[in-house]
């Protein structure tokens, strides 16, 4: 399935000697929130054991497919010169591994060709009759070469052989190195993935996650499929509660560095790093606008955990709702227009939205099952995934924002953590099986799912990012 790009984190052992204390942070102040928030911790796994050392080997194990899958022939790029062949190999392995991973797209081998196939390859019926022929649904054809500057550049082309219509295709340039021919790859995939299936491609986003290493909690930004992983910070202490910023260049998170949890906002060009909330007791659940403009985030300063809304560098801070009930998780919709969050005013943690205008107006939205929380909102602003209990196990759930029909897409038993991937269409989250702690990752209609493991860690709390503007 398409979202295994990860490696993940886990502040588990880290947090196990100080429950006390992280439920203080959590505004537990209240001992009924006290009990929910150690019963809420313990049941997804947070206060996990502690984890073996990190390993560099990843595992990707995918099941089920999609409604229907399309059979795709995707030619080797032409290369003239033997120097390009092993980064036009690398191009062609990526953009078939992106694929499959949907589970929409069935690949069809494709020996050599006689003569080699190219995006200059004529375009006729003969051609598309000689694929269709073969089984083949659509045809990508392409070559890799080099720049009079020495840089990379792939050409490819889309053809759809059933309709007999050449769907176009992309000149990509990049510099010539394996990490950049991937990136090429990435691309390459998403405008095959939109053009034959209509969604938007997401192979370019990248992921951030957390890893453990001794001592040290390590915050990572890797490429949707782990790959050119790069630390952007190393503390002693946990770090949780990843948040990408929407135009991707910036990651909101909580670091318990000075001894209580902070909000920070990282900016990951320039590594430059701003504290946007530190108030007395806990900071926390820092949330992005779809603007990007402001941050809904956590805090019990008034004594117990209240949302609140503040500008990206944290000026302008506000309360969003009076309440007495503990209110946390914020997460805003697609159009900015509300919040959603959890709350336990009615005795158990359920989800609501509540207008940023602060009009009072609060709409309950779970009712099934005594435990639904954590919500957030895809960005197409239709699907809400949330952590639900079932059955004395913790899943992952979505729903239809217009229907509020509600689907459990895990199989637990203690899943957590939902992120959307930027197209809307699919959900990573971590999960706990069998005492280790693995990436999962779901479509929302739950038919293909994916479960990606380390060799010898532990791997939690991904946070899909969105495609960078500057691409």
């Amino acid at each position: 399935m398409v979202l295994v790009s990860y490696t993940s984190f886990s502040p588990s052992a880290g947090l196990r000697p100080s429950l006390a204390n992280l439920a203080r942070f959590l505004g537990c102040v209240n001992p009924v929130y006290r009990r929910l928030a150690q019963a809420f911790l313990l049941g997804i796994g947070l206060l996990a054991g502690p984890l073996s050392a990190y390993a560099q080997g990843m595992r990707i194990d995918i099941t089920g497919v999609g409604d229907r899958q399309i059979p795709v022939a995707i030619a080797p790029l032409l290369t003239v010169d033997p120097q390009n062949r092993a980064l036009a190999d690398t191009v062609l392995e990526v953009v078939q591994a992106d694929l499959r991973r949907t589970g929409s797209f069935s690949l069809l081998p494709v020996g050599p060709q006689n003569p080699a196939l190219s995006e200059n390859t004529a375009v006729n019926p003969t051609l598309f009759g000689q694929w269709r022929a073969q089984g083949a649904n659509a045809l990508v054809v392409g070559s890799a070469s080099r720049t009079p500057d020495g840089q990379l550049e792939v050409r490819f082309r889309v053809l759809d052989t059933l309709k007999s219509e050449d769907l176009g295709g992309l000149v990509l340039t990049s510099q010539a190195s394996h990490l950049d021919a991937r990136r090429s790859a990435h691309r390459m995939a998403d405008y095959i993935l939109e053009k034959l299936s209509g969604e938007p491609g997401f192979f370019s986003s990248r992921l951030a996650y957390v890893r453990r290493e001794g001592r040290n909690h390590i915050l990572v930004i890797a490429d949707s499929d782990g790959e050119n992983a790069q630390p952007a910070l190393r503390s002693t202490q946990p770090i949780i509660s990843l948040a990408w910023s929407p135009t991707g260049d910036r990651l909101a998170y909580v670091s318990f560095e000075t001894g209580k949890p902070v909000v920070y906002v990282h900016e990951l060009a320039t590594g430059k790093r701003s504290v946007v909330a530190n108030y007395k007791g806990s900071n926390s659940a820092p949330a992005w606008s779809p603007d990007g403009r402001q941050l809904a985030m956590v805090l019990t300063r008034d004594g117990i955990s209240q949302i609140y809304i503040a500008n990206a560098d944290g000026s302008g801070l506000r309360r969003l709702l009076r309440s007495s009930a503990i209110n946390t998780e914020p997460s805003f919709s697609a159009d900015g227009q509300h919040v959603y969050f959890t709350s336990d005013q009615t005795g158990s943690p359920q989800i609501y939205r509540a207008r940023v205008d602060s009009s009072g107006r609060l709409e309950r939205l779970t009712f099934t099952g005594g435990f639904n929380a954590r919500p957030v909102i895809s960005p197409d602003g239709k699907t809400m995934a949330f952590v639900a209990r079932r059955d004395k196990k913790f899943l992952i759930a979505v729903m239809n924002l217009e229907t509020q029909e509600e689907r459990i897409v895990s199989s637990g038993p203690k899943d957590d953590s939902p992120s959307f991937a930027p197209n809307s269409r699919w959900v990573i989250f971590s999960s706990r099986v069998n005492d280790r702690d693995l990436l999962s990752a779901a479509s929302i209609d739950g038919r293909v799912r994916s479960r990606i493991s380390l060799d010898a860690a532990g791997i939690r709390n991904p946070a899909w990012g969105r495609i960078p503007t500057s691409q």
